[in-house]
């Protein structure tokens, strides 16, 4: 079973869409076609595809056939409706609908969507004490191994779900990430203390394929519930993530993806170079990567406090 290939229930909207708009199935096969091909996660294709549901249901018309006068009155309609309206609606209406006239070759109606201004925030980084705290917490053995992973590897959280016992290289201390984002793999390092942690989360809880199924099966649900700790899914993990911050007293907004931000920033500061990094994180391309630049280093601020430099001062004066 694909992993494209999700149940869908009559109740949701994906479901009502299938049942009430003649062609939407067929709008939906040739984005999954697409989507496949172009090696987009299954994640993306679910989201899409529920905001082309709703502007479909909304119209009453198969999705091709909603002018783009149309779009721009429901585009109106999502950012003039509530008082604080969500940023993410309006942006994944566009986004939908772009990646589905893409799919249906229909380039005119494509390139008249309004463009969306990527506002690029600065990514949450922890220090090393915070995630010093994070692992001293009272911890069940997954867990410390779930946040010493992300931290030590720099693994997204569909990589740490689809981690295979087989992936762990004992001898040559490394983790071989397969199906990464864009159908991509790499290897990255694992030292010593990861090493032994997971030797001994094997030894003990004895899994037979995948590193975090609780239930022991072969087959696993990437997108789905049941594969960590019986109910985790990938909101599961970021559950989990933030139970743990929290029980170690961090305010930042913490997520899985801060873990490995902190890992490319960490990495940074010890002096590992720039091009390494991008390796070790995955990234096509190093413009992604250059982000840290930003932020590494957080101990050079200490030289650019005016306050700081005038209250000694005025120290050295009354001495």
């Amino acid at each position: 079973m694909s992993e494209f290939d999700f149940t869908i229930r009559d109740t949701s909207i994906i479901g009502r869409a299938i049942h009430e708009i003649p062609g939407f199935k067929n709008v939906m096969l040739q984005l999954k076609i697409r989507m496949t091909n172009n090696g987009t996660s299954s994640s993306t294709f679910k989201n899409y595809l529920r905001y082309i549901a709703a502007i479909s249901l909304y119209y009453q018309k198969h999705p091709a056939k909603i002018t783009i006068k149309e779009v721009d009155e429901y585009l109106y309609k999502i950012k003039s409706s509530s008082p604080t309206p969500s940023p993410s609606l309006f942006k994944f209406t566009v986004f939908g609908l772009r990646y589905m006239y893409y799919a249906l070759n229909m380039k005119r109606k494509r390139i008249k969507l309004p463009s969306i201004k990527h506002i690029k925030k600065l990514p949450v980084v922890l220090s090393s004490n915070e995630v010093r705290r994070m692992l001293k917490c009272k911890l069940i053995d997954k867990h410390r191994i779930l946040i010493g992973l992300l931290y030590e590897c720099g693994l997204r959280s569909r990589e740490v779900r689809k981690l295979e016992v087989c992936d762990i290289d004992f001898d040559r201390k490394t983790i071989y990430i397969r199906n990464s984002k864009g159908n991509k793999e790499r290897l990255v390092p694992m030292g010593e203390t990861m090493s032994k942690q997971l030797k001994s989360y094997i030894q003990k809880n004895k899994p037979e394929k995948w590193m975090f199924n609780s239930r022991g099966s072969t087959k696993i649900n990437v997108n789905g519930g049941g594969d960590f700790d019986r109910r985790y899914s990938q909101r599961g993990i970021q559950w989990a993530v933030k139970k743990v911050a929290s029980k170690a007293g961090i305010n930042k907004n913490v997520s899985v993806h801060t873990l490995r931000h902190t890992f490319a920033t960490h990495l940074l500061e010890s002096g590992v170079n720039i091009v390494m990094i991008q390796k070790l994180m995955g990234h096509v391309d190093i413009k992604t990567t250059l982000i840290y630049l930003q932020i590494s280093d957080y101990g050079k601020y200490e030289k650019l406090s005016l306050l700081d430099n005038l209250l000694q001062k005025k120290k050295v004066e009354v001495k």
